[in-house]
């Protein structure tokens, strides 16, 4: 059952601290796509999804709504950066190359789903295979004369396998259960086995950069035979292996890439980072191209156009976009009015406060310091974090953003990362475990002498 705008909004609440127009948006967002799929067909095809464009400063959660919201519908999504349309060249891509990748993401997403559903079948095809691998199926050769021609040429002679005994099946079958009981108890996982695999051929860089992905076998449709190489690896890693080929032996991909496509051009999400910095009608010099030329080309996309793929025509009309930008220099309305046409939703994401940053650092499902305190864990360090130090920590964080650049959230993990700095260093070897309470003192003795520019922008490159 698809999740209600409340239900998506409680769940992005997890994740996301505050902002919670832009949940309301894009929740909204998502459950008309739910609305859209029970109308009619005839009235369906003409109800096509209100994009949205969101406008806030950097690291204030404008991605993660999108990764997040991704994630709850198993949809989808690809982030693309609009800046990277307006470089030309080697390093330059199409517009078009931002629905390719959506379809790679939707095709990885459909395989994963049918690779799960057919996962205990391709483990039990694997632990045969790697029993026939450590007894390998017994056979007597039987010795007879070769015929003359042979003789003449020093062909001695022939063997022929011979069929076992009862009894030496019976010893060979009851050496193969001792085995696979093992395997099943993980006692052989550092055993030795030599296994095919087959070898990857990578594309070119040359060509990879320019959004051309080419297969030599797919466009020879399996003509050429795939090469293979054998290594020896332990029984754990022969075991992933082998998982993984006899789980694509049980897959058509044929019906993948049509679920994929399917669910790109239905449920896909593309995500515009940086859209402000194509705002403006001015021409640039040197080797960037138009921004608005950058604009009038992702136009047809999010109007609604068809791109060909190496998997088919794929439609991008009823594909969600989602735009973002700080728009601090330029305004929405330096976009040619055809784009802002295309995004009738408008949310503003607000500048974080003392209080967004302290909840940040402590409330999420994964926050910052849950992360940095079961890093620490594995090196026997209990790290705790009182209510003062939170504080602290947050105002640090939201003085050094009004003073020097503001980069949002991300300068907490600057802040949090000097201040375990000494902690981090000292931590691990083989000493019991050991209590570390950072309290709103230990915050002060340890910033005060570093709360200038350079310190706090230490990790940020």
């Amino acid at each position: 059952m698809m999740l209600t705008p409340k239900q998506i909004v409680e769940a992005l609440d997890k994740y996301i601290v505050g902002q919670d127009d832009a949940k309301r948006a894009v929740a909204i967002a998502l459950r008309n796509r739910y609305r859209r799929a029970r109308l009619e067909p005839a009235l369906r095809e003409e109800i096509t999804p209100k994009n949205i464009i969101m406008v806030g400063p950097t690291g204030v959660g404008k991605t993660e709504i999108a990764r997040r919201l991704a994630k709850l519908v198993d949809a989808p999504l690809v982030k693309v950066e609009a800046t990277k349309f307006t470089e030309v060249g080697y390093v330059g891509r199409d517009v078009d190359s931002m629905v390719r990748d959506l379809v790679e993401a939707s095709i990885r997403l459909c395989k994963d789903k049918k690779m799960e559903a057919v996962k205990l079948i391709a483990e039990s095809a694997a632990e045969q295979r790697l029993i026939d691998l450590l007894v390998p199926i017994e056979r007597r050769k039987a010795a007879h004369p070769a015929n003359p021609l042979q003789l003449l040429l020093g062909g001695g002679t022939q063997s022929e396998p011979v069929e076992l005994t009862e009894e030496e099946k019976q010893r060979h079958l009851t050496r193969r259960e001792e085995v696979a009981m093992k395997l099943r108890a993980g006692l052989l996982e550092e055993e030795l086995v030599e296994i095919e695999v087959e070898q990857s051929q990578p594309g070119s860089d040359a060509m990879l950069a320019m959004g051309i992905d080419i297969n030599l076998n797919e466009m020879m449709a399996g003509l050429l035979p795939a090469k293979k190489k054998k290594r020896r690896v332990n029984v754990r890693e022969a075991r992933k292996i082998l998982r993984q080929e006899e789980a694509e032996k049980l897959i058509d991909m044929d019906e993948v890439t049509r679920e994929a496509v399917e669910k790109a051009e239905q449920d896909g999400i593309i995500f515009i980072d940086e859209i402000d910095k194509i705002a403006g009608a001015e021409h640039a010099h040197g080797p960037d191209v138009s921004r608005e030329g950058v604009q009038r080309d992702i136009l047809p996309i999010v109007e609604g156009s068809t791109v060909n793929t190496k998997y088919g025509p794929v439609k991008t009309d009823f594909m969600l976009f989602i735009a973002a930008g700080a728009f601090h220099v330029s305004k929405i309305s330096d976009l040619i009015p055809e784009l802002q046409g295309r995004f009738p939703i408008r949310v503003d994401l607000k500048a974080l406060s003392v209080e967004d940053y302290r909840r940040i650092l402590s409330q999420p499902e994964h926050a910052i310091i849950k992360q940095y305190a079961a890093l620490l864990e594995t090196d026997n360090i209990l790290l705790e974090f009182t209510d003062d130090a939170l504080g602290a920590i947050a105002k640090y964080a939201y003085s050094a953003n009004e003073s020097a650049e503001n980069i949002g959230a991300r300068r907490l993990h600057t802040i949090v990362e000097n201040l375990l700095d000494d902690i981090s260093f000292n931590a691990g070897g083989d000493h019991p475990l050991v209590k570390v309470t950072v309290d709103e003192a230990y915050v002060k003795e340890h910033m005060s002498h570093r709360l200038d520019e350079q310190d706090l922008q230490k990790y940020i490159l």
